[in-house]
């Protein structure tokens, strides 16, 4: 039975008792189940982001996740794979086919350098799994930019191939001076007693003597870059550029058979043993140089010579003594 609630009314000195109205009784009723429903609704949000409530929907996001996790797994796999493949192809390129072609190797360092660009992943970061999404993406990145190298270097050594005639005639693989001209080699490459000042430096050719006035054959196809006296100690010389990265000088010469921008064959007489410059009697001074650097020219001498003869200009190059200039 419902309590009966009264009041005290002064001006009758009675008790009256309390009548509520329906229409409060309602707005009660209704203000109570609308808070109840409000803290239900509440709950049940607080529920959603806990553990131990998941709704079908995160169940399946959950599985799709793991899905995608053993997804990349597999993909790594895969690309362990093509970075083994890629690593074989770089070492055939680098050790098989520029060397065969005498191209320079692909440094390791331009091969498998990533991307300067800071912000290039930035459109990845701040999910759950960035880190695993960025680490996947930068990896296909390197392996795109180390095909991109590869395929480059194969086209590279395509049209060596294609011109392998050329760049076996531009190899300068002759002595300048033929061993029936020669007195003996007086210098090799290397370090040497300068005759001059007598202190040990490089010596960064070979002299061979001969009596002034000897042909010199150049020794490679290819174009005369220079035929003068400009640079200093070299008196009268000569330079080839065969193409290919190779250039080869002729110093100390008497007289020229060739100018500058006249294209030559190996075997061609392009100048004169003699004593310009800073020399010490008649010889020539002959260097070879690829990609810039200069090289030892007993490397070269397969074109005319035995072996029997390779040896003997082997052992007197490699011998300690006072080089002419």
């Amino acid at each position: 039975m419902a309590k009966v609630k009264y009041y005290y009314d002064s001006e009758n000195l009675a008790y009256r008792k309390i009548i509520t109205k329906k229409r409060k009784k309602f707005g009660f009723a209704f203000l109570f189940l609308l808070a109840s429903a409000l803290f239900g609704l509440l709950s049940f949000l607080v529920l959603l982001n806990t553990p131990y409530f998941e709704t079908p929907k995160n169940r399946s996001q959950a599985r799709e996740i793991e899905n995608l996790k053993l997804r990349y797994a597999i993909l790594d796999k895969k690309m362990d794979e093509v970075d083994k493949v890629i690593s074989f192809i770089e070492d055939r390129d680098n050790n098989l086919y520029r060397v065969y072609f005498n191209a320079s190797p692909i440094p390791e360092v331009e091969r498998k350098s990533g991307f300067k660009d800071m912000n290039r992943y930035k459109d990845l970061e701040g999910y759950n799994n960035s880190q695993l999404v960025i680490n996947t993406t930068k990896r296909i990145d390197i392996l795109q930019k180390e095909l991109s190298v590869q395929s480059k270097s194969l086209d590279d050594i395509l049209k060596l191939a294609k011109a392998k005639d050329k760049l076996l005639a531009a190899i300068p693989a002759i002595q300048p001076v033929r061993n029936e001209n020669l007195k003996r080699m007086v210098s090799g490459f290397g370090y040497r007693t300068d005759p001059f000042t007598k202190a040990r430096k490089m010596h960064e050719g070979m002299d061979f003597t001969s009596k002034t006035g000897t042909p010199i054959y150049a020794t490679g196809d290819g174009v005369i870059a220079k035929a003068d006296n400009t640079a200093s100690g070299y008196g009268n010389h000569i330079v080839i550029n065969h193409g290919f990265g190779y250039e080869t000088l002729y110093a100390h010469l008497s007289r020229y058979n060739c100018k500058a921008g006249q294209r030559i064959k190996r075997g061609d007489v392009i100048g004169y043993v003699g004593t310009t410059g800073r020399s010490e009697g008649p010889h020539l001074h002959y260097e070879v140089h690829k990609n810039g650097k200069v090289v030892n020219p007993l490397n070269f001498y397969y074109g005319n010579i035995s072996a029997v003869e390779y040896v003997a200009i082997a052992q007197l190059a490699n011998q300690e003594n006072q080089s002419f200039d």
